[in-house]
């Protein structure tokens, strides 16, 4: 189910010159605000949960998970160069699960680690503030990889679709409106944290079980369908 040569392929796609400053970006800022932070307000429980989850969890790790779920296979798609790919004895599901693969590892790269190392420079990892993010962006990194992949499948304004949503779902609608939490990946990853940490400090609006139930069934049926899409897209090649 992985080749290494289509995972060689999608890391040197994803992690080019300018996808790879973009992806830079974020973390370096997110660290860049954690310092300034620490330093203005000294190391507090409650600030280093408020920054972790309303800049990192919410904004950060969707935005970094649309660059690299849309980057493992959009542009191939759009200059034609996936026929090429895809007239190799690869299997399909192959190529979107090793492209998957290829995704969460840099999401995970771009967005946990900055996430951890931000919180232990917030609050030295008080209360598992920081272990607890960590955690959440590592399992939102895995969902959103799967949807951003499958969008890169459905449409050639993949990012367009995928920022929409990153930003205006899950950092407004997800943030703000009771209904539309229950349907967002950050909220699922919450859950997590929450379990993790234990205190008052971080909340989910969806319980743990039905959070890791709808993670795994994004995650799931995404990759499916993105598999579909490219037998489709193969066909049409073809003809």
């Amino acid at each position: 189910m992985y080749n290494p040569t289509v995972a060689r392929l999608t890391y040197r796609a994803l992690l080019g010159r300018r996808r790879a400053l973009i992806l830079f970006l974020l973390p370096v800022l997110l660290i860049a605000i954690s310092v300034a932070v620490r330093a203005l307000t000294g190391a507090d429980d409650q600030v280093a949960a408020d920054l972790l989850g309303g800049f990192a969890l919410a904004t950060m790790v969707p935005l970094i998970g649309v660059i690299a779920g849309t980057g493992a296979i959009g542009p191939e798609i759009d200059d034609g160069s996936v026929v090429y790919l895809l007239s190799k004895p690869v299997k399909r599901p192959t190529i979107i699960f090793t492209k998957l693969i290829v995704a969460i590892g840099v999401t995970m790269a771009f967005s946990a680690i900055p996430t951890f190392i931000a919180g232990m420079i917030l609050n030295g990892n008080g209360q598992q503030v920081a272990v607890a993010y960590t955690i959440a962006a590592l399992v939102a990194s895995i969902a959103y990889a799967a949807l951003f992949l499958l969008l890169g499948t459905l449409t050639k304004h993949a990012v367009v679709f995928g920022l929409v949503y990153a930003l205006v779902w899950e950092a407004l609608f997800g943030s703000l409106v009771a209904g539309a939490r229950t349907l967002s990946v950050q909220q699922w990853a919450l859950a997590l944290a929450e379990k993790v940490a234990g205190s008052d400090l971080v909340k989910s609006d969806v319980g743990l079980p039905a959070a890791v139930v709808l993670l795994a069934a994004v995650t799931g049926l995404a990759t499916w369908y993105a598999g579909q899409k490219l037998r489709t897209l193969t066909l049409a090649g073809e003809d």
